[in-house]
């Protein structure tokens, strides 16, 4: 397995729903690294990290989100490594403020 790092921004109901909470329990519990904030747009962005398989299968979790959650779209790019300073010390996944 190859490390994979991807910026992914979700659309819909995602603000409001523990959208951002979802992702941020899902990514721990599967040991990923990065994080995730609110969009003054309404979307959610998450930076994820880790072994390859382990991200995809969570940009599928992102892709269901939590029931309160109606996913309209998932932009799954390349990630910049530099973006994971972002987390807060000590963390492997963080929850950021929104932009």
């Amino acid at each position: 397995m190859s490390d994979a790092i991807r910026h992914v921004t979700v659309t819909g109901r995602v603000q409001g729903v523990g959208y951002r909470a979802f992702v941020a329990d899902e990514a721990s519990a599967r040991r990923l690294e990065g994080w995730v904030r609110n969009v003054r747009d309404g979307s959610v962005e998450a930076l994820l990290a880790g072994p390859a398989e382990v991200v995809a299968d969570m940009i599928v979790a992102c892709r269901r989100g939590p029931s309160m959650a109606r996913v309209d779209a998932v932009r799954d790019e390349d990630g910049n490594p530099d973006a994971l300073k972002l987390r807060r010390a000590g963390e492997r996944f963080s929850g950021q403020p929104t932009i």
